[in-house]
């Protein structure tokens, strides 16, 4: 559906409304990637101690392995927060982002006061619930609010603000995670409530969404019309393929990103350093992966407009699937210490990672606004219920295995079927964003 082109877009001042909601959207985003990798930060320290209350060994499977189930639940939990997508078309952009934060600010809190590792696994999936709402509802709000000029740009550093996150959480967990223990982490976690308050009283609702349904009701449409029109003829081969593809980039999210701290604490344990010392070395991976990926985050606008969609993506995908396959799958194994090594291709997984920039320029553009915040959250989650399925699988062969490297290094090859989908995807170079 194509709804004009946007070759030459006039550059306007930017509104008191449209900075307040950039950096509303843009620190979500970033508290929400906090509250994501706290948990991965911690993982180790967490179900060393957790395991044992629970009355299962600690070993390097046994953390390997139920660690993945942890995740398995967090995506399942996210995976349910596409009900986040309806609300928002029906309620408004901003009242349903601050329902998102307080819900992952919330239970992250809560998972500091968790007595065994199934207390962590119920609470893990209440944050994937909020966490998973933050991101589409705050791409709906970026597309609507910023003028065409600066819709692409304002997308992909948003974008930056997740990676962002993890930066902060490796800077918490260098002064607090060392210092004071993992629970103090999930203390800190429960810091992004804070936010509501300034998006409370500083940021208005959407341009498009405000002109579109202003405070009439009865043109709103319900939950219902809302999620039903992304499997009408219009826009049902948008939703499949993108969903699939979406689905590759969250299976090497897990292979590329997730499993970065765990792999570094090993390499670094194995080394030779204490306990304490590994957390540290695992932060500064967690940091360099962060500016890989702000990098990534700053060039996908300027390759989107220039090649287009599908080419960027396929270029950042590519990026990530190899790095994480070779860090993994090969260095990950070298005698010695290759932790230098590995922090090189860290940064290449970190760019790689990009590839979710991409979506949050890409989506908003194939929908109109009445259902754009069910059309992304359904996209940004649906494939998480298959993520499930493959951490189960992916915890299996690591406990099978006997390390994480190889198993890790082999889902990483999801990005070929990425480049399979890219083709039955729709381009939206140079096209306005649908009313």
């Amino acid at each position: 559906m194509v709804t004009g082109t946007a070759m030459s877009q006039p550059r306007v001042k930017l509104t008191t409304n449209q900075k307040r909601g950039f950096l509303a959207a843009w620190g979500g985003w970033a508290l929400d990637g906090m509250d994501s990798f706290i948990y991965a930060l911690v993982l180790v320290p967490a179900l060393t101690e957790l395991l044992p209350a629970s009355g299962i060994a600690v070993t390097p499977a046994n953390i390997g392995y139920y660690g993945s189930i942890l995740f398995a639940l967090f995506l399942l939990g996210w995976g349910t927060s596409m009900i986040w997508g309806p609300i928002g078309d029906r309620i408004g952009r901003v009242r349903t982002l601050m329902l998102t934060i307080l819900t992952y600010s919330l239970f992250t809190f809560l998972c500091a006061f968790a007595t065994n590792i199934w207390q962590l696994a119920i609470l893990r999936f209440f944050c994937g619930i909020g966490v998973g709402g933050e991101q589409p509802i705050g791409a709906a709000y970026i597309s609507e609010e910023l003028d065409e000029s600066r819709r692409k740009m304002g997308a992909g550093l948003m974008h930056t603000g997740y990676y962002f996150g993890f930066f902060f959480a490796a800077v918490a967990n260098y002064f607090i995670g060392a210092t004071y223990g993992w629970r103090w982490m999930f203390i800190f976690g429960g810091v992004p409530a804070l936010m509501i308050a300034f998006i409370r009283y500083g940021v208005h609702e959407s341009k498009k969404w405000q002109d579109k349904f202003g405070d009439s009701k009865e043109r709103r449409p319900t939950m219902a019309q809302a999620f039903g029109a992304l499997f009408t003829p219009t826009y049902k081969r948008d939703t499949i393929v993108m969903s699939g593809l979406f689905l590759v980039s969250i299976i090497l999210l897990w292979a590329g990103s997730i499993y970065v701290p765990t792999a570094v604490t090993q390499l670094a344990v194995r080394a030779g350093n204490a306990a304490p010392d590994a957390a540290r070395i695992a932060s500064y991976a967690s940091i360099v992966l962060a500016v890989g990926t702000i990098i990534g985050c700053v060039l996908v606008p300027l390759f989107t407009e220039r090649v287009g969609r599908r080419p960027t993506m396929a270029l950042f995908l590519t990026i990530l699937g190899v790095s994480a396959a070779i860090g993994f799958g090969y260095v990950f194994y070298l005698p010695g210490n290759p932790l230098t090594t590995f922090f090189v291709l860290v940064f290449f997984m970190g760019l790689g990672g990009a590839n979710f920039a991409v979506y949050t320029i890409w989506l908003p553009e194939q929908y109109s606004t009445d259902c754009r915040a069910s059309a992304i959250g359904f996209i940004s989650s649906v494939g998480r219920f298959v993520g499930v399925a493959m951490v189960f699988l992916l915890g299996a062969g690591i406990a099978s295995y006997g390390s994480l490297g190889v198993p890790v290094a082999v889902v990483a090859l999801a990005f070929i079927l990425g480049l399979v989908l890219l083709p039955f995807a729709r381009e939206t170079k140079g096209q306005l964003l649908p009313a």
